[in-house]
């Protein structure tokens, strides 16, 4: 096999768990993109191939003898699914080709050995993995004979040109002194820790002492920031030039062009501003600084007096950025500009938003969100105002200055919110931790308003000044209003079942003070046996029905009919269904005529009932093919149970026209072969036990056996039809399982049908069987004495 490699540029990403590293890279070969998969460990591992049944190369299955840590998650693209596994404590890497795949283990380092030839192995310690669309990119594959010799081959005088490490412009890398390195990372920490000017003055130390260091694009770009966290925003200007002029590839380069662009707004240079934020948007779209500098553009707007503006950069920033942090500060301004223009209910979705997503926002940002708090107070919006104080003392120290000022804030504007409950919580709170607080005296004026508020808003504080009225007054005239108006509040809470609780107490009422006591009682009833009806809670409907003799409104009456039907009281379920048969709809007559011949049934009013299914018929031209088709099968039971031998054949071959042969319809055809065998008519008990033979035999269900074999085998006798009966028999025989007795006979009645076929030998064997089974049984009686006759 030849291999042939090119130069291809790559973009890559990585995973390294200890000993073992894999990496991922996406190439493009003759304008088709391929992946390059990379596993190395510092142990050999094995890889196995599995293929489809195509003979393509399907998994690819490694094994590794230690379990990394930690385990990543499982990758996927257009070419691989990657997935770790551990299974029975070994871990295995399952590579899965979505389109073709190409292995190879890489043995040899072209660097430090002097030979290579073509390695035949399932273990290496590295094995590269190629995913490609068509055409295998790169590499030549040439069949050879297995016969061959695999000669190595030498490059001991011409050893591979190998170079470290390059740096951006191509030139080696000579690390020789790593103080440098050193120093960066303190740049960083000094940074990390808000400590700006030393960090600007570290970094030009560093810059003096190692003019040719390789972090001198990072030591810019912190030097930059800090300088902007610091607000000297013409030194961020004069920096960030330098830096996009030297660095014009780097990663950083999009905040780079948010710092300078913000800059130069904070400077008043507008014009200039919006050069910057218009490089960041075009070229750097996607970069989570233009979502940045959305927001700040929208500042800019905003500080120029122009509102729709700010707020159109505000609601981009918002709707196109996956960061929490971005999204909160784009609903702050938005809520704030919103606060502004008056629009209150558009700044609570914005401030809902934040609480929601990232409450400690407010805290993050106090001295702004603190002005928000009292322009919605100004603006008498206490409970947004509630809502962020509340956020902030979330995180706010008790030894912050502004905590028992917030701590106040938070009950008093509550208390004038119909959170009547939690302003409470709150004041309670504040005379805990402030019992001398310089506040304490409004705190507790304004709870006594809570606690002595005649007539609260809130149902729940309502309900519950009326229980306390009720506890200390109990029958005097207050005691007895509070208990009435109570009740008039759980019927409009629809609190049915409570108000039946208190139906004593209520009965017990003054009758010329509350004259419709009865009437709360009563539609507290009604109220709880509709909700029941709706939630198909037949049970409470009956006991209600029982203990309050209510009526309900003619919509329920479906729900009601069920109900009634589930409880066998057929009397009430017949009552609903002739106040609906007057109806002019004709799909609700033909429900309720069809209801109606169902309960004539049940209550054993069978000429009725064929009376009611035959109008019901006649009504419904489509009946075969309607809902109610089954009304054949309440006909039939009707005819039956009147003993109607004609209505029974006429409706059981309508019943098998429209539902075949149905192991619902298994009673009807054994009701059909015992009129058969009442009459003595063999051609019924053979029409319709053969179906049911049939209809047993396909479901391997025997529930009708043995009555219908024997029935049917006697009718075959009587026509002579001793094949028939001969099968039937010997079908019984092998799937059915019978009583000793029932087998005796079985085995007896096989005997004769074969005697009958001039098949002694066979016939002497099922009497011998019949004998066998139990001797005691008259058929084992009557099989000795068909014996002794066929041996005489």
């Amino acid at each position: 096999m030849k291999r042939t490699f090119f130069l291809t540029l790559f973009l890559s990403f990585f995973f390294t768990s200890y000993a073992l590293e894999i990496s991922l890279s996406t190439g493009k070969a003759k304008k088709e993109l391929y992946n390059l998969l990379n596993i190395t460990n510092n142990e050999p591992f094995l890889c196995e191939i599995q293929k489809n049944e195509y003979g393509q190369n399907k998994n690819l299955i490694c094994t590794f003898s230690k379990k990394p840590k930690p385990i990543f998650k499982t990758v996927e693209n257009r070419f691989f699914k990657i997935e770790p596994k551990l299974i029975d404590g070994n871990f295995f890497l399952i590579i899965q080709a979505k389109q073709k795949l190409y292995f190879y283990p890489i043995i040899f380092d072209l660097v430090k050995d002097k030979e290579t030839f073509e390695p035949k192995t399932t273990i290496s310690k590295r094995w590269i993995v190629i995913g490609y669309k068509d055409e295998l990119p790169f590499i030549v594959n040439t069949a050879y004979n297995e016969l061959s010799i695999n000669f190595p081959f030498y490059m001991d005088t011409q050893p591979l040109p190998y170079v470290g490490g390059l740096d951006l412009k191509g030139n080696p890398v000579h690390i020789q002194n790593s103080e440098d390195v050193h120093a960066y990372v303190k740049i960083k920490e000094l940074f990390k820790n808000k400590r700006y000017q030393d960090c600007i003055e570290q970094v030009d130390n560093v810059l003096e002492l190692y003019p040719n260091t390789l972090f001198k694009s990072e030591l810019l770009y912190y030097k930059i920031k800090s300088l902007f966290k610091l607000k000297a925003y013409d030194s961020v200007i004069e920096f960030s030039k330098i830096f996009i002029h030297e660095y014009s590839s780097d990663e950083n380069i999009p905040e780079i062009l948010l710092l300078i662009a913000v800059s130069y707004y904070k400077n008043g240079l507008y014009g200039d501003a919006d050069y910057f934020f218009d490089r960041l948007f075009s070229e750097h779209q996607d970069s989570i600084f233009a979502k940045w500098g959305y927001i700040y553009k929208g500042d800019m707007a905003n500080d120029g007096g122009e509102y729709k503006k700010a707020k159109k950069y505000y609601n981009k920033a918002l709707l196109s950025t996956k960061s929490i942090d971005v999204a909160a500060a784009a609903a702050f301004r938005l809520a704030d500009l919103a606060i502004t223009q008056g629009e209150y209910s558009r700044a609570k979705i914005y401030i809902d938003k934040i609480l929601h997503a990232k409450d400690r926002y407010f805290y993050d940002h106090y001295f702004d969100a603190k002005q928000m708090m009292q322009d919605l107070v100004d603006a008498k919006q206490y409970l947004q105002a509630a809502k962020i104080d509340e956020a902030i003392l979330k995180y706010m120290s008790k030894h912050h200055d502004d905590y028992e000022y917030n701590l106040r804030s938070l009950g008093i504007w509550l208390a004038k919110t119909d959170q009547k409950k939690k302003a409470l919580s709150a004041l309670d709170r504040y005379i805990k931790e402030f019992k001398d607080g310089n506040y304490i005296e409004e705190v507790e004026r304004v709870k006594d308003e809570l606690f002595f508020e005649n007539v609260p808003k809130d149902d729940k504080a309502l309900m519950k000044k009326y229980d306390e009225l009720i506890h200390t007054y109990k029958d005097s005239p207050i005691g007895q209003k509070a208990l009435y108006e109570k009740a008039k509040l759980m019927l409009k809470k629809k609190m049915y079942s409570d108000i039946l609780q208190l139906q004593k107490s209520i009965e017990a009422l003054d009758e010329t003070r509350f004259k419709d006591k009865d009437t709360i009682i009563k539609e507290a009833a009604l109220g709880l046996m509709e909700n029941a009806l709706e939630n198909n809670q037949c049970q409470i409907v009956l006991d209600i029905q029982k203990d309050y003799n209510i009526t309900v409104s003619s919509k329920w009456d479906d729900r009601s009919y069920e109900c009634f039907l589930k409880a066998a009281d057929y009397q009430k379920a017949k009552f609903i269904i002739q106040r609906n048969l007057k109806t002019d709809n004709i799909k609700e007559k033909e429900k309720w005529l069809y209801r109606y011949a169902k309960i004539d049934f049940h209550t054993g009013n069978y000429t009725e009932a064929i009376e009611v299914a035959n109008d019901l018929i006649a009504l419904d031209e489509n009946i075969d093919h309607s809902q109610y088709n089954d009304i054949y099968r309440v006909l039939f039971d009707s005819y039956d149970r009147l003993g109607n031998f004609e209505g029974m054949l006429k409706t059981i071959q309508k019943i098998e026209e429209l539902f075949g042969l149905s192991y619902k319809d298994i009673d009807r055809y054994v009701d059909m072969v015992n009129v058969g065998v009442s009459k003595k008519d063999d051609n019924i008990i053979i029409k319709y036990g053969e179906k049911l033979y049939k209809l047993q035999n396909r479901l391997h269900s025997y529930a009708q056996s043995p009555f219908i074999e024997f029935a049917l085998y006697q009718a075959y006798m009587s026509k002579k039809m001793y094949k028939q009966a001969l099968e039937v028999i010997e079908s019984l025989l092998k799937n059915v399982q019978l009583s000793l007795e029932e087998k005796s006979r079985a085995y007896y009645l096989k005997g004769v049908v074969l005697e009958k076929m001039w098949r002694d030998l066979e016939a002497i064997k099922a009497y011998k069987n019949a004998i066998e089974a139990d001797k005691n049984t008259p058929w084992a009686k009557l099989a000795q004495s068909a014996l002794d006759i066929l041996k005489n």
